[in-house]
């Protein structure tokens, strides 16, 4: 027997305006089912429950396994030990400037005083870029990762399976010729973040090729996406409140903690899964065993009985509430290099320019589930 629906995460006025759909969701039904999205779980507290009860909620909520995302304990404690130094102190600021130089040049090959499309001017460049700084990919592969995650997404919220598979099939072709190359080249292959991925061990062994490749899709779907999503959002927010972008221009050391705020009111990233593990009571809602769970994070990071107006922004927050990064076992390991390249395009961003405005009678599109920001988004920027 078919379970009815509370609600159509693909309705078109769902997709028209996401973030006032989810709050509405919140408030009705906190819980709610649907065919696509299975349990929809909108409130902080009850998204806080399954993230950090992983026996209950498990992550292994795929098809497919990913490594170490769809990993339970004690399986993914190993593989997360090894990711989590590629992230640490000395990477971050091995790359920072190679980071903060790929920005300015970013920003300097702006149109001045023009009117600009932010999404494709320079959202999607800068996290195609960065991307690829950081594994040490050839610049080739912009445009061929840019053309990837759109067919993603349209695959993704199709639901056709059929899709979703060749479209994670031809990524996975691409990682693995990289490997390759790397391969072939022996001692003479370049010292960079991929290669030494290649050279590592878990639980005594070599990382198998499959691993690697799910470890590299993972940082690559999890980065390019989300990452342009932020930019996009943040530049737009700015644009719409000239006083907090004036206050950033005469102190950048603040940037940092206004982008986790801005991105706590309007998330890049929609939404996470888990499956139960056993029968659970959730927000009013049994669920069985064996049942897919989404997390809302663009509603959990906006509920009220945690953060009050969830569009007042507000430095002074606690943020361990804030769920950008996720938290618990599967809080976001990349989180560190996120933010320096957030914080990094956006004080570029404010240095380069005198003032970003939006357009008044082109206001901005919403991207389409599972992309969250805008897939179009014009501002006009000041110079002199």
């Amino acid at each position: 027997m078919t379970a009815p629906q509370d609600w159509d995460p693909r309705a078109p006025e769902v997709l028209a305006d996401p973030i006032a759909a989810y709050d509405r969701m919140r408030g009705r039904c906190p819980v709610a089912h649907s065919d696509y999205l299975h349990h929809s779980v909108f409130r902080h507290a009850d998204v806080m429950r399954i993230l950090l009860d992983h026996k209950t909620f498990s992550s292994q909520a795929s098809r497919h396994v990913s490594v170490p995302n769809s990993m339970d304990p004690p399986e993914h404690t190993a593989y997360r030990r090894l990711i989590e130094p590629y992230f640490g102190p000395d990477r971050m600021a091995a790359f920072e400037p190679v980071c903060r130089r790929l920005c300015a040049e970013l920003v300097a090959a702006l149109p001045r005083d023009e009117r600009v499309e932010i999404m494709f001017g320079l959202a999607h460049p800068f996290a195609l870029r960065m991307q690829c700084a950081f594994l040490g990919w050839p610049d080739s592969l912009h445009e061929p990762l840019r053309q990837w995650i759109h067919k993603k997404n349209v695959a993704t919220l199709s639901g056709d399976l059929h899709a979703i598979a060749a479209v994670a099939t031809e990524f996975d072709e691409t990682i693995r010729a990289l490997l390759k190359t790397r391969r072939d080249a022996g001692d003479q292959a370049p010292d960079d973040v991929t290669t030494q991925l290649m050279r590592e061990t878990v639980n005594g062994r070599p990382l198998a090729e499959d691993e690697i490749v799910s470890i590299l899709r993972n940082w690559t779907v999890g980065e390019l996406g989300t990452m342009a999503s932020s930019v996009g959002i943040i530049a737009h927010y700015l644009a719409t409140h000239p006083d907090l972008q004036n206050r950033l221009r005469r102190h950048p050391e603040m940037v940092r903690p206004a982008n986790d705020e801005i991105l706590r009111i309007h998330a890049p990233l929609i939404a996470n899964r888990r499956a139960t593990t056993c029968p659970v009571r959730l927000g009013g809602t049994q669920i069985p065993a064996g049942e897919r769970v989404t997390l809302i994070w663009a509603s959990a990071n906006r509920d009220e009985a945690v953060f009050g107006d969830p569009d007042e922004f507000r430095l002074d927050r606690d943020p361990s509430l804030n769920l950008l990064y996720g938290a618990g076992i599967h809080a976001c390991p990349g989180a560190p290099l996120a933010r320096l390249e957030i914080e990094a395009m956006i004080q570029a961003l404010l240095a380069g320019t005198r003032a970003l405005e939006p357009i008044e009678d082109q206001p901005p599109m919403p991207a389409i589930y599972p992309a969250s920001g805008y897939r179009q988004a014009m501002l006009q920027l000041r110079h002199d």
